[in-house]
């Protein structure tokens, strides 16, 4: 039997774990005890999130799935085209371009390269 620490979702639980050889264990195995907090190290604190930017009124352009921004080719108050690549979303080692779903002016763009975005994320409002 080993022992370990494990965090889990900020809570601390102390395990057992036993090798199993043939498919057959030793002894049952033991359940998760939460362990005892330590009051010498506390867990360090994470930072506010910071707020996010009001959404500008417009069409809004979503990100399909979640990603890393790799380059945003509009630019705020740049009149687009329908069709015309506004930036480039990397998915699963794949680049895809999110284009304009219609004729119009670029009123904010939320994305940054680099950003790393989730499904529904506000990219670009278009006017």
């Amino acid at each position: 039997m080993r022992k370990f620490n494990i965090t889990v979702n900020g809570t601390a639980y102390e395990v057992e774990v036993e090798e199993i050889k043939d498919g057959q264990p030793a002894a049952a195995p033991a359940a998760a005890v939460p362990a005892q907090p330590k009051a010498a190290a506390p867990a360090p604190k994470k930072a506010a999130a910071p707020a996010a930017a009001p959404v500008a009124a417009g069409t809004k352009i979503n990100a399909p799935m979640p990603g890393t921004i790799l380059s945003v080719k509009a630019q705020n108050g740049a009149q687009v085209k329908k069709g015309e690549v506004l930036l480039v979303l990397e998915a699963m080692k794949m680049e895809n371009e999110i284009v304009a779903p219609q004729d119009g002016k670029v009123v904010q763009v939320n994305a940054v390269k680099g950003a790393t975005v989730n499904t529904g994320d506000v990219l670009v409002v278009l006017g």
